[in-house]
């Protein structure tokens, strides 16, 4: 943590400071007030809606009462109509959450040296912050918000999530996007292997996360699958999950930029799906600018197929009912990339918003449709 920079206060008539964290990367805020159980929910919210940081004193579990009011006062105030049209129903959807975000996050806590919290009825979150950002460098300061993604994160980490498609449990890591949805691993699970799979059983997951598609590939059969990512976090992560799960000497976890060397029968990708910027490191499972990655990948694609292989594609077509891509953008970049369609799988989502009618993206949401592309080089046919 000896990189953060610092946040700034007068207490008492005495000038404070502490390394400041944020998920987001904000810029330490320039303006802190000290408040307590005595300050109400409505001063609080004004002076969040002024920029101005809130400092938590007094009782751990009232600074949760007070992030629940301040989330009311937010909610009471965001847009109710829904705009007619998708992508600016979306982009008002994301400067919504981003206010929220916002007004949520001014409320912060301290943590000594040894991350512990000096409030009133204060869990014990060392070994939440630990995992996260290794030893304390000194005290510091986060969002209430940020800690209790910790402590969320935390918990789903030594509980996991049962998979049954692997046939056991994935842990995911703070920051790194969780397989809660099932109905793109059914489709994983269900896609006939490439016909040349058992003479030539190597594989790459592209953007592997927790793991969770390296492990279900090797399940499947897959005598070799290497797994690739950037972040460290997801580094950690699936590594962990692939040596719990007795997968190690199937699957090499890898730190690259999309493709590894060599050529594989299968490779697969289940990258953001929708292009948008994302706000917090969190937010990179779900949104990518310009579909960068997306691209990325099918763009090199084709040059790390082997003879008879294939592309899989896991996409959502959430960003079409938005307005964000058509599918005929969708297919052009398959076809600019040299590739063509083997196949398309479909399935429709079953988790609960897709259902909710409360959601401002309702109407898109209960028409998405997740799809498995199995692609291939076009060359290859040209030339079979």
């Amino acid at each position: 943590m000896s990189a953060l920079p610092f946040i700034q206060w007068l207490e008492s008539g005495t000038a404070h400071s502490a390394r400041w964290h944020s998920e987001s990367a904000a810029a330490a805020p320039s303006r802190v007030v000290i408040i307590d159980d005595q300050t109400s929910a409505d001063e609080a919210y004004g002076l969040a809606c002024q920029g101005i940081a809130l400092l938590w004193r007094g009782d751990y579990q009232n600074a949760r009462q007070m992030l629940v009011a301040l989330d009311r006062r937010v909610d009471r105030r965001s847009p109710r109509t829904k705009d007619p049209d998708p992508a600016k129903a979306f982009h008002l959807y994301r400067q919504t959450r981003s206010q929220r975000a916002r007004t949520l996050g001014a409320l912060l806590v301290e943590l000594n040296a040894d991350y512990v919290m000096s409030l009133r009825r204060a869990p014990d979150v060392r070994e939440a912050c630990r995992e996260v950002y290794g030893p304390a460098d000194g005290p510091c300061v986060m969002s209430l918000r940020t800690l209790l993604g910790l402590i969320g994160a935390h918990e789903w980490r030594h509980k996991g999530i049962e998979v049954a498609a692997i046939g056991g449990r994935i842990h995911p890591h703070y920051g790194v996007f969780a397989p809660i949805r099932s109905e793109y691993l059914e489709l994983l699970a269900a896609a006939p292997l490439p016909a040349l799979t058992d003479s030539l059983s190597v594989a790459f997951d592209i953007g592997t996360g927790t793991g969770v598609v390296a492990a279900l590939l090797a399940r499947r059969g897959i005598r070799r699958v290497i797994a690739t990512d950037l972040d460290s976090r997801a580094l950690e992560c699936a590594r962990e999950n692939i040596a719990r799960l007795g997968l190690a000497g199937q699957v090499d976890v890898q730190q690259r930029d999309l493709f590894p060397e060599g050529l594989a029968i299968l490779v697969v990708c289940n990258p953001p799906w929708i292009p948008a910027r994302p706000s917090s490191s969190i937010e990179r499972g779900i949104y990518d600018p310009d579909s960068h990655m997306l691209h990325e990948f099918l763009k090199g694609l084709p040059q790390h197929l082997a003879a008879g292989g294939e592309g899989w594609l896991i996409l959502s077509d959430l960003a079409e009912h938005l307005g964000l891509r058509t599918r005929a953008d969708l297919l052009q970049a398959f076809d600019k990339a040299g590739l063509q369609v083997l196949g398309e799988h479909q399935m429709r989502p079953t988790h609960a918003r897709a259902s909710d009618a409360r959601d401002p993206l309702h109407q898109a949401r209960a028409a998405e449709v997740t799809s498995l592309w199995r692609l291939g080089a076009a060359s290859a046919s040209l030339n079979s």
